[in-house]
């Protein structure tokens, strides 16, 4: 359970930054705030990938990762227009 958390969180820290690294330009978030979105894109990655059947595969699970950046990308993206219209 505990290894099964800290695994998450890594992966999600890392699908936060890939996702950060695959948008354009420059993203005013926190690194926590990317570690944390990471998280939920990599959970929301990992259902819709169960839904669609890709979810276990033989050897490394690159449909599912994908979509798991994609979701969090488009977390980066909402999390930023949400403050950037608190700031203005």
């Amino acid at each position: 359970m505990i290894g099964n958390i800290i695994g998450i969180i890594i992966f999600g820290a890392i699908i936060g930054v890939l996702a950060r690294l695959v948008l354009p330009g420059k993203q005013n978030i926190s690194a926590p705030m990317t570690v944390v979105l990471g998280i939920v894109g990599a959970l929301i990655g990992y259902w819709l990938a169960s839904l669609l059947g890709v979810d276990r595969t033989n050897g490394i699970d690159w449909i599912r990762d994908i979509i798991s950046i994609i979701v969090a990308a488009v977390l980066v993206v909402g999390y930023g227009s949400i403050t950037a219209r608190k700031t203005a």
